[in-house]
């Protein structure tokens, strides 16, 4: 009897693991059942956009469905945010997340949506540089003799970037914590109040996206002291990067990655992760991300919410740190 009972249970426990398996299982096996939504907080044309749409192209090709890329721009990404929080966890509904979405978390009183407990992240798709850039006829040749000056001449070097709150901003606000020094950050409306001021002699320096620039940097309207990344820029190879430059705490590289509602299975995730990655490693891909000045990286989703968590902490720091007020 006693053994009996024991079979009996053992049998059950297996039928509940199956039941309780059967809803992750079914979900992989029939996604995708129709389009994906590829939603992105930036307006059509720039770094962002053009990624979002090589990688949605070539990940169509393995889901045998088209990925449809959906532009949301505005309020900091809040609009693209929600859209993708409150849609149905299938993997149907993706967002395009970046360093935007992290310092809106720190930039904003309140969201309609927990940035690290609402999405869940499947996979970075790439890297894009931030450079330091002067007028190609500054006194400044090199990232040393900048903060150099600046030391000497407290509160009269001019740093421009666009608008208060934007990746830009903030890598500039970085950049005057980490160097421990005190400038005057100008904000623009734009990447082309920015170069316009750098040329006509209104502000010093820069600290700005790189691929906007690099048209002028190449045409030696405008010099790039260093790059704000890990490493040197594919495209500038000769420029340095700033922790070669006398900064070896000043990194802030720009990124984008992708992210599902929360509660989407595993399974899909897993599912997304493994073609998002197989994209990523195409030649083709990797050759037109380049043009973009775009360091194509895949990476785990585990990797993803890791670095979306470093994030949220790191600009959120710089934001307090800079007094910025919350919107």
């Amino acid at each position: 009897m006693t053994t009996r009972r024991y079979f009996v249970n053992l049998i059950s426990m297996a039928f509940a693991a199956v039941c309780v398996a059967s809803p992750q299982w079914a979900a992989a096996q029939s996604f995708p059942s129709k389009p994906i939504r590829l939603i992105v907080p930036f307006g059509p044309g720039g770094v962002a956009d053009l990624t979002a749409r090589t990688v949605a192209q070539k990940l169509a090709e393995s889901l045998g469905q088209p990925v449809l890329v959906e532009n949301r721009p505005g309020a900091g990404g809040v609009v693209a945010g929600e859209m993708v929080a409150k849609a149905e966890p299938d993997g149907h509904t993706l967002l395009l997340m970046s360093n935007g979405t992290a310092v809106s978390a720190g930039l904003f009183k309140s969201l309609p949506f927990d940035t690290l407990h609402d999405f869940a992240p499947v996979s970075t798709l790439g890297y894009f540089d931030i450079a330091l850039v002067t007028p190609a006829d500054s006194k400044f040749k090199t990232l040393a003799e900048l903060l150099a000056y600046a030391r000497a001449n407290p509160g009269k070097l001019n740093l421009g970037s666009i608008n208060i709150g934007s990746t830009q901003n903030l890598a500039a606000e970085f950049f005057k914590s980490s160097a421990g020094i005190d400038l005057q950050i100008v904000p623009f409306n734009g990447t082309p109040a920015v170069i316009t001021a750098l040329r006509g002699g209104q502000i010093d320096a820069a600290v700005e996206i790189l691929a906007p620039v690099l048209p002028q940097i190449n045409a030696k309207a405008l010099r790039a002291l260093a790059v704000t990344g890990r490493q040197r820029a594919a495209v500038l190879p000769e420029v340095p990067t700033a922790r070669e430059s006398g900064m070896p705490n000043f990194v802030a590289a720009s990124w984008n990655a992708v992210a599902a509602p929360a509660k989407t299975p595993k399974a899909v995730i897993a599912r997304l992760n493994k073609d998002i990655a197989a994209a990523l490693g195409s030649p083709e891909v990797k050759k037109k991300l380049a043009e973009l000045n775009v360091d194509a990286q895949a990476c785990s989703p585990e990797q993803a919410a890791e670095l979306l968590a470093s994030e949220v902490k790191r600009w959120g720091d710089v934001i307090v740190r800079a007094r910025i007020p919350q919107q």
